[in-house]
């Protein structure tokens, strides 16, 4: 393991855990401070890496967020595929598609990127243990064609740009990947910042790569600490001990300067499932009677101290285009499809919540008296997530609340909507089969990302709210602090992005 240079943030270390484990491998030995113009910025993050910063692993969104790890695409705000290393594509035939690779880029240990290059960590990732969350149930090969890599599956996926948008599928040096299956992000990306040490659970270092093919990075490098607890952030914030600090505490912003904080909305929505197979809830006007029983408004106010959404469907700001979509004439026809509420004096229900959302037992509790108000009489069952799932999926519940990312990882809420609401769906907490739904997400599914697949969407949202089997009842936010004098930061509720090129932090403000 490398020793890191000393970093401004050091000091935010003694707040993390003294249980924290190192991480597993070792990293390349830093190199002498740069003595680049620009300052460095100073970062505190919400958790440390979990899997020795794999690319493979959640970890992949670390080396995103520090712009040292890139992708053949990125996307856009509305989730359409733009250039990255890739700077074309095409859809050769059903199954193939063909990404251009883009010439005059230098990986951070100096060698040229090429399409073998490519083509190879595409197959490492197929061959990882466990692979990428992003192909799961997807058959991937790659392989180079001149200069360009043949990207195959082996079902027809409309999707492909999109998964190879996720940070679990960055383009590393041929170095990186070890025999073992080990790989070794240090010196290996491709973005404006690299790594160049990595101290356990307690931080890492990142430098202005001044090979790098865009443009180049303003800040002279990032000093990241991991800082799992909610209080020693906001307190690296207020006290400028940090530049940037991911997730602070709603607990913590009264304690804040209010001009230094951001909320990001988040695509994960608060949503009430109703068991529409058996119990009380398989009347849809009993389930109407839930819906209407909702009171958001308190929800938001009292849970999230007004920093959450109401929700209006499932999908919420995060996604840009949803709102708009609910004024075509297609999405009120589906709805028209509601039921009417039926009297719901002493029907008994049981709620169901887990704890490892502190404010999901706290909902519960407002719900319960909510419904209780309309007529329910409702027995709450609220236990850690891990002993709970297993009933939920079973439906044993009447009702189980439940934060749900509506948006994984290729920037494309269908994969969720299949898996909570079709058929044959394997998180379908709600148990339901409806006809129209299946028919619905399968228009959604069969069209290329853009304007048309993402009316269908929202035709197959209208779709699911019609039959009451989830109400969705708020969307998360996300609260990011922002030092005064940090300019060029990322807000980005997909969680990809945070330190560009061209984030800035005034020296002045030190």
């Amino acid at each position: 393991m490398s020793i890191m240079p000393a970093r401004r943030g050091g000091g935010l270390c003694a707040a993390l855990t003294a249980s924290a484990l190192a991480l597993a491998g070792c990293f390349a030995a830093p190199p002498a401070p740069s003595e680049d113009s620009g300052e460095r910025i100073g970062l505190a993050m919400l958790l440390p890496p979990r899997s020795g910063l794999t690319p493979f692993s959640d970890d992949a969104f670390k080396l995103s967020r520090w712009n040292t790890a890139e992708t053949l695409v990125v996307l856009d705000a509305d989730g359409d595929a733009q250039p990255g290393l890739a700077t074309r594509w095409e859809r050769v035939d059903g199954r193939t598609w063909r990404f251009d690779i883009r010439d005059g880029v230098r990986f951070h240990d100096g060698t040229g990127l090429t399409a073998e290059h490519v083509a190879a960590a595409l197959t490492a990732a197929t061959k990882a243990s466990p692979k990428p969350r992003i192909l799961d149930g997807v058959e991937l090969t790659a392989r180079a064609d001149g200069n360009a890599v043949l990207v195959g599956t082996a079902d027809v996926d409309p999707l492909v740009p999109q998964r190879l948008s996720s940070p679990q599928l960055s383009i590393l040096a041929p170095a990186a990947y070890g025999a073992d299956g080990v790989v070794n992000p240090v010196r290996a990306g491709t973005g404006p910042f690299v790594l160049t040490a990595v101290d356990g659970s307690s931080g890492a270092t990142l430098d202005r790569f001044d090979g790098y093919w865009g443009e180049p990075a303003a800040a002279s490098g990032i000093d990241v600490d991991f800082v799992p607890d909610g209080t020693a952030r906001a307190a690296a914030l207020r006290t400028g001990t940090a530049d940037v600090v991911e997730a602070i505490p709603v607990s913590q912003v009264e304690l804040l300067d209010e001009a230094l904080v951001h909320e990001v909305p988040m695509p994960r929505t608060n949503t009430l499932y109703l068991n529409t197979e058996h119990g009380p809830f398989a009347d849809p006007a009993v389930r109407a009677a839930a819906r209407e029983a909702i009171d958001r408004a308190t929800l938001v106010a009292r849970v999230y101290e007004g920093r959450a959404d109401e929700a209006r469907g499932l999908l919420g700001p995060a996604l840009p285009w949803a709102a708009p979509g609910r004024s075509e004439g297609a999405y009120a026809t589906a709805l028209a499809r509601r039921a009417q509420p039926a009297p719901v004096a002493g029907v008994p229900i049981t709620l169901g919540t887990f704890t490892d959302r502190a404010e999901l037992p706290e909902v519960a509790v407002l719900l319960e008296q909510q419904l209780e108000a309309a007529g329910f009489v409702v027995t709450q069952d609220v236990r850690e997530y891990s002993f709970i799932e297993s009933d939920a999926l079973a439906g044993a519940f009447d009702a189980f609340i439940l934060s749900r990312a509506t948006v994984l990882d290729s920037g494309d809420p269908v994969a969720y909507m299949f898996s909570d609401f079709a058929c044959a769906g394997s998180f379908n907490i709600a148990q339901l089969c409806d006809p129209a739904v299946d028919a619905a997400l399968r228009e959604a599914a069969a069209i290329e990302a853009g304007p048309q697949r993402r009316a269908a969407i929202m035709r197959a949202e209208a779709a699911v709210l019609a039959t009451d089997a989830a109400v969705p009842m708020l969307h998360e936010r996300v609260i990011q602090g922002e030092a005064a004098g940090v300019a060029g930061v990322a807000r980005d509720p997909r969680e990809r992005e945070l330190i560009t090129s061209a984030s800035t932090v005034s020296g002045d403000q030190r």
